[in-house]
């Protein structure tokens, strides 16, 4: 059992942790939508290539601390219904981000692909996937505010 002292600390990690995870997501999202309608197609590409291997050595860890932080703070909750689907929530979220991670990776070479030699089949094809891609995010967020809101059920058990 942990002392008061560190399930405090604990708590407050989880809690910085969380807040970069979530923050970065909506902050994202929000320069995402400033640089579409401010940058050159080609400038976006460079731009969230960037961003994209930058957030991910910001992001991932935060995830995964604030995932062993709930984690650890919920080793005494009772393995109920709202326990389970916790757990399973935080499966699929970490399924979606491992997809989102390689789908991220393909947009940017196909994005580069479709600067280099424009052509009707590859706009399509970065189209659609701008579509999954935004739907994913979308799953994302989802999951982490269920995951957050779940959470803090569990918490106050």
């Amino acid at each position: 059992m942990l002392s008061t002292t560190a399930e405090s600390i604990l708590l407050a990690v989880l809690v910085l942790a969380t807040s970069i995870w979530v923050g970065g997501y909506i902050a994202i999202a929000v320069v995402a939508r400033s640089a579409t309608s401010t940058l050159t197609p080609e400038a976006r590409v460079a731009f969230f290539r960037s961003l994209g291997r930058l957030y991910f050595w910001v992001g991932t860890p935060a995830l995964i601390v604030a995932l062993v932080a709930g984690g650890v703070l919920a080793r005494d909750v009772t393995s109920d219904g709202l326990f389970v689907a916790s757990a399973v929530v935080t499966g699929v979220l970490l399924v979606s981000f491992a997809i989102a991670v390689a789908q991220a990776r393909r947009m940017t070479r196909l994005r580069q692909r479709l600067v280099n030699e424009p052509t009707e089949e590859l706009a399509s094809q970065v189209s659609r996937g701008g579509r999954a891609a935004g739907m994913l995010r979308g799953v994302l967020g989802i999951l982490s505010i269920a995951l957050v809101i779940m959470g803090s059920f569990l918490a106050i058990r």
